[in-house]
């Protein structure tokens, strides 16, 4: 049951362990492109490619649904950004229950953005827990879990990558340990809720550090994009360090060096409208940065 392209290495990685998948749940096709045509889900498109039956309900809460998921006889579900809620009666019709491949250590960053939220908070590490699904948001006890070091410029879009690899290889593991494994309860010490990016956080804020300036466009990196205006013009950026200087908040002090609050950033990569996102070099041989940022 997942979605998105970080459920794929997941639905790759059973398949090629022997497992019987029954069935394969994503959310329904979405418009998309130019023409606003539905198009499946990446992990619908991978499901189909492998032979394997889907389906893609716009809920599971009627009763008819639930019926059906169970008739299935599956023995366990495997769950892994599938973004629709299991009730009670789903999470209950596995013989061995529901196991969710989690992108964080909990319960540190429960709910829906926990990469993002990692990298926005200086976090040194993240990671991937298999835990067993209960009615509460990411409350289960964890069956498995392995960590991962955030760098000092890694971007949500790496670590994404990273840890879906890291996902699909840990779920094969607990399933292959199932009857050995002892589900550990989350401690009440800890708990952060990882809420969904909304657009309105992605504008640049000059006046900030430059250390959180520099969390905000890695962490939103590539999406939604953390984005300031170059005189009329919106620019994302996508990728930035720690660099020496003072100024202005927004000051253009040389190059793509630009000060904030306390410290400057170098920006990378950028990605200016109607453009493929470019390393800032070649950025700027193209335009001409204004003295100072909005």
């Amino acid at each position: 049951m997942g979605t998105p392209d970080f459920s794929v290495p997941a639905l790759d990685a059973l398949v090629a362990a022997g497992h019987d998948v029954v069935a394969v749940y994503c959310q329904p096709p979405r418009p998309a492109g130019r023409g606003q045509k539905d198009r499946p889900s990446p992990v619908q498109a991978r499901a189909k490619a492998l032979g394997l039956p889907v389906r893609h309900p716009r809920s599971l809460k009627r009763v008819d649904e639930q019926a059906e998921f169970a008739a299935l006889g599956a023995d366990v579900a495997v769950v892994v950004a599938y973004g629709l809620i299991l009730p009670q009666a789903v999470l209950d019709a596995p013989r061995l229950g529901c196991l969710n491949i989690h992108a964080s250590l909990l319960p540190r960053w429960r709910g829906a953005a926990p990469i993002h939220r990692a990298v926005m908070a200086g976090d040194a590490a993240t990671g991937i827990c298999i835990m067993q699904m209960e009615a509460g948001l990411d409350t289960g006890p964890v069956l498995l879990e392995q960590t991962l070091p955030i760098g000092p410029t890694d971007t949500t879009g790496e670590l994404h990558d990273r840890l879906s690899a890291l996902g699909a290889g840990l779920i094969v593991r607990a399933l292959a340990g199932l009857d050995t494994l002892t589900p550990r309860p989350q401690p009440d010490d800890g708990v952060t809720y990882a809420s969904k990016i909304d657009k309105a956080e992605a504008r640049v804020d000059w006046t900030l550090p430059a250390i959180q300036v520099d969390r905000l466009i890695r962490g939103l990196s590539p999406f939604p994009g953390a984005w300031c205006l170059a005189g009329e013009e919106r620019v994302k950026l996508l990728r930035s360090r720690l660099a020496d200087g003072s100024g202005a908040p927004g000051k253009v002090l040389h190059g793509f060096t630009i000060a904030c609050g306390i410290g400057a950033i170098d920006v990378l990569e950028a990605h200016r409208d109607g453009k493929r996102p470019m390393p800032a070099a070649e950025v700027l041989r193209g335009m001409v940065l204004p003295d100072r940022l909005g």
